[in-house]
Order: structure tokens, then sequence, then C-alpha cells
């Protein structure tokens, strides 16, 4: 192996720990139902908080709140996926090295 080569790997290798550390600090938000339900999750993919408007709340319909909680939280998670994806291909140049699988 060339020794610029083996350099340009440990900065990559650095660089993908730095923006790891920055994927765990990240917080997305996403709401469902024109802001009936919003959803907060962390880079770590855990649910931090779901906050629901009182007026939803129907006895007779829960199943739609349900709906709505679980869309909010899709939602959330797939905004994260996306700046995720963005953050690794900020570091790796796009190459597609299939990272956002090892990192999630």
């Amino acid at each position: 192996m060339q020794p610029g080569m083996l350099k340009r790997l440990q900065t990559l290798q650095d660089d993908l720990l730095k923006a790891q550390e920055e994927v765990a600090q990240m917080v997305t938000t996403a709401t469902a139902g024109g802001g009936a339900v919003t959803a907060v999750v962390t880079g770590n993919r855990r649910v931090e908080s779901i906050t629901i408007d009182p007026g939803v709340v129907d006895p007779d319909d829960v199943e739609m709140l349900q709906d709505l909680v679980v869309a909010a939280v899709n939602q959330a998670f797939e905004q994260l996926e996306r700046e995720t994806a963005e953050k690794m291909n900020t570091v790796t140049g796009g190459m597609g090295l299939g990272l956002e699988q090892m990192l999630g």
C-alpha cells in the first residue's frame, strides 16, 4: 500500500468517527395530522418525545390517533435517515461504501 493511501484512509476513518458522533447528536422532528401529533427522534434512533394536541383525542376514534402517532414517528425516522445519508455522503464524497448500514 502506498504511504499516501494509508494517510488518506486514516483521515477518512477519523472523519467517519466525527460524523458518527455528529449523527448521534442529531434530533429530528416530524408532525402528522397537520401538527396534531409531533414526534422527536434522536440520531441514536430513540424516540425522545411524542406530543399530542388534546383537540385530536377522541375516545371514539383511538385508531386515528394511533395512526397519527405512527405516521409522525415514521416521518421523523425517515428524515433522520436522509440527514444521516447526507452527512455520510459529505464525508465519503458519495463513494457509496454502505456506511449508512454500518451506522444504523
